[in-house]
């Protein structure tokens, strides 16, 4: 989810949701120990509970790196050993990684010393030939023994490291959901999270049938973001009313309005809500909008509420018809 789940799109998401965790964009070792650190790591406060996750194979820096995470506020840290770009994999972290679990134990080991809120790993259930279930197993058996890992959220689609893109990785190998929900029956002990192809909460609550600890909504949270705002009441009861849609514009504007006094640029914002009105029949005008606007020379926060009253107009006029 490079270039998506940054911080506006989960204050975003947060409006939707208040009890799911969510995941910042992969940050690599390096750029924080080398970069803007106080920039990549910033996030707002209403964004909690939010995980970071890493990138990097080097214990000590992902050592260092995870205790600046901490350091922030973050609640979770989380290594990526799933994504399967080349620039990733000239960077030694993601996939590629999944071929050497001795190196992902000492990093994970690593970083549990160095800090005491938890830490993660997603994977993949394999990659290149190496993508029978034992392979899975294995890694995942090396990366808890050796490293204390106990959570592991597992896309359930092997990565081609060579040949595919990345936008191929996410489709072209086949979703086998039978191999996490196995990897969870015969290690009992460890938290299993399943990711990879799941567009609702209906399919997320068929797969806890399936007895994992956890699902991840990727890709179809940031396409179609009111998903989400069922989930606090399917999953974790609470007996809220589900927020509308012009509620959660509502609430966004004052953020917009805060961001931009500090010279965020509106569109910088509104790309992230895009999928709002996904599925209704002002889907088109919303977009529409936010698209032609947001990027002209002195927009603000008053072309989201633009948009969203022509959108509630002719969603209150279908209803009336």
């Amino acid at each position: 989810m490079m270039d998506w789940t940054d911080r506006h799109d989960r204050f975003f998401l947060r409006l939707l949701t208040k009890r799911t965790l969510l995941y910042t964009e992969m940050v690599t070792t390096g750029a924080l120990l080398h970069g803007p650190r106080e920039r990549l790591l910033a996030f707002d406060r209403a964004e909690h509970p939010v995980a970071l996750q890493l990138g990097g194979c080097d214990p000590a820096e992902l050592a260092e790196a995870a205790a600046m995470g901490e350091a922030a506020g973050y609640d979770e840290i989380n290594l990526n050993v799933g994504c399967p770009s080349d620039r990733v994999q000239n960077g030694r972290f993601g996939a590629c990684l999944m071929a050497e679990p001795t190196v992902v134990a000492a990093g994970v080991a690593a970083m549990r010393q160095a800090v005491k809120i938890p830490v993660s790993v997603k994977c993949r259930i394999g990659i290149d030939q190496m993508d029978d279930y034992g392979d899975l197993r294995a890694f995942v058996d090396i990366v808890s023994q050796e490293g204390g890992a106990d959570c592991f959220i597992v896309h359930a689609r092997k990565a081609w490291l060579k040949g595919l893109s990345p936008k191929e990785n996410r489709e072209v190998p086949p979703l086998i959901y039978g191999s996490v929900y196995r990897l969870k029956q015969e290690r009992p002990d460890l938290i299993v999270v399943i990711n990879g192809g799941i567009q609702s909460l209906e399919e997320a609550s068929a797969h806890l049938d399936e007895g994992v600890d956890g699902v991840m909504i990727g890709r179809s949270a940031y396409q179609n973001p009111y998903i989400m705002a069922a989930a606090d009441r399917a999953f974790f009861g609470d007996q809220a009313a589900v927020p509308e849609r012009r509620e959660i514009v509502v609430q966004l504007l004052p953020y917009i309005e805060r961001q931009m006094s500090r010279g965020v640029p509106l569109k910088s914002i509104t790309r992230h809500i895009l999928g709002l009105y996904n599925g209704l029949p002002g889907a088109r005008v919303w977009r529409r909008v936010l698209s032609e606007e947001a990027h002209k020379p002195g927009a603000g926060p008053e072309v989201v509420s633009r948009a969203c009253e022509q959108v509630e107009e002719l969603l209150a006029r279908k209803a009336a018809a």
